[in-house]
């Protein structure tokens, strides 16, 4: 009894060992299945979150970016832009149409004082780069010796080459530019001056200044900074006008007063004070000076003369691009037509010697169209009012091989038909 009792559970527990080992290998194939999908769905959310955050990471950046690149208001000023600027100055300087002193020195001898100036104190020609210049001396004053009396309107310009400028150039250092009532170099009581500074180290430092029957009447800082274009190779340009005086330094006005100019004050002169003495310090020189009468008004003369002929258009070398400061005499040639709507012109441009005939033909062609074009759009005259020809060199006005003589030969013609 006792045997088959064993037997019994014997036979009992095997039968429950199987099922559970055959549960047991149910259970462990269930939970390799699970954790195998857990593994699954961790992997997925790992390489969900790497994904979204290098996305993340893609699409701030590019927030980030644009927003170093968005431009920044300051004071009214924008800032944080690379962005340059070219700034066009019009300059409504015309130059006087009847010369009564020019001179480059090519005449002169170099070390000599120039033939056709005079005065108090020392001074010589001499040549840079091929070209003649007069240099200065550190407290003198320099006159062009002209035979009559400057008119009420007329125009001096010169070029201007400083050397050795440093940040010890003194604040007492002056080019003055003066206009006085005497030929000499005696005090005098009517005169005028713009006083330039060559001084770099403080804001320039020039005046304006006006002197009646022996008092002051004006005197007032010309409040502009050009240390920078008074360095090197300059261009000078004064305008009078009754007792209006007007100075540019390069395009750029520097000094513009109505009442400046003093009866009697009509002889030009520069003066130059305060510049050191060394060799290669402030070092100042002059050249191509030119002094003109300003005549009847470009636009008069078109109209009552039927002809007007000027050298103030100007191009670039072998161009027909007009340059700056031609604007003036075009508006006065573009009054003339708009007063006169039936008056028809014609424009002939000319040039000097240089180079070969027929292209100098063409090229004052295309310098005629330009002008034509500029008095069309710009000045709403009618196209077939304006009629143009290229002269080329063939009619020159004066002598081709002199530096002045071709630069008379470079001219525009306005023509009433």
């Amino acid at each position: 009894m006792k045997t088959t009792k064993t037997l019994c559970i014997l036979v009992a527990l095997c039968s429950i060992t199987t099922s559970n080992a055959q549960l047991l290998e149910r259970l462990g194939k269930k939970a390799e299945e699970a954790a195998k999908r857990t593994i699954e769905k961790r992997v997925e959310r790992e390489t969900e979150k790497k994904t979204n955050k290098g996305l993340d990471d893609i699409f701030e950046g590019k927030k980030k970016k644009k927003k170093r690149k968005k431009k920044k208001k300051k004071g009214g000023v924008i800032i944080g832009s690379s962005k340059s600027y070219e700034i066009n100055r019009a300059s409504d300087f015309t130059s006087g149409n009847i010369v009564v002193f020019e001179d480059d020195f090519v005449n002169d001898q170099q070390g000599d004082f120039p033939a056709k100036w005079d005065t108090n104190g020392s001074g010589e020609i001499v040549k840079i780069d091929g070209k003649k210049w007069l240099r200065l001396g550190g407290n003198s004053k320099y006159v062009p010796t002209i035979k009559e009396s400057l008119p009420e309107n007329y125009t001096i310009e010169f070029d201007l080459l400083t050397q050795g400028l440093d940040k010890k150039t003194s604040s007492q250092a002056w080019i003055k530019l003066l206009l006085e009532d005497n030929t000499g170099f005696q005090r005098s009581k009517n005169w005028c001056m713009a006083e330039l500074s060559p001084c770099q180290f403080i804001e320039s430092p020039g005046v304006v200044e006006k002197v009646t029957n022996g008092q002051r009447q004006i005197r007032n800082k010309i409040g502009k900074d050009y240390r920078t274009a008074i360095q090197g190779i300059s261009h000078i340009a004064i305008a009078v006008n009754k007792t209006r005086m007007r100075v540019w330094l390069n395009e750029n006005k520097i000094v513009d007063v109505p009442r400046l100019v003093p009866q009697k004050a009509n002889v030009f002169k520069i003066y130059t004070k305060g510049l050191r003495d060394a060799s290669d310090k402030d070092e100042v020189y002059i050249s191509n000076i030119k002094i003109a009468k300003s005549g009847q008004d470009n636009r008069s003369k078109l109209i009552t003369e039927g002809r007007l002929s000027t050298n103030a258009i100007l191009f670039k070398t072998g161009s027909s691009t007009i340059t700056g400061g031609s604007e003036t005499i075009i508006k006065e040639v573009a009054m003339a037509l708009q007063s006169l709507p039936d008056m028809k012109i014609k424009i002939i441009g000319h040039t000097d010697s240089d180079g070969n005939a027929e292209s100098n033909r063409k090229l004052s062609e295309q310098r005629a169209k330009a002008v034509k074009m500029i008095l069309v759009e710009q000045h709403d005259i009618r196209f077939s009012r304006v009629q143009i020809e290229g002269k080329g060199e063939a009619n020159p006005i004066a002598d081709n091989t002199s530096k002045a003589g071709k630069a008379k030969n470079r001219r525009v013609e306005f023509i009433k038909i």
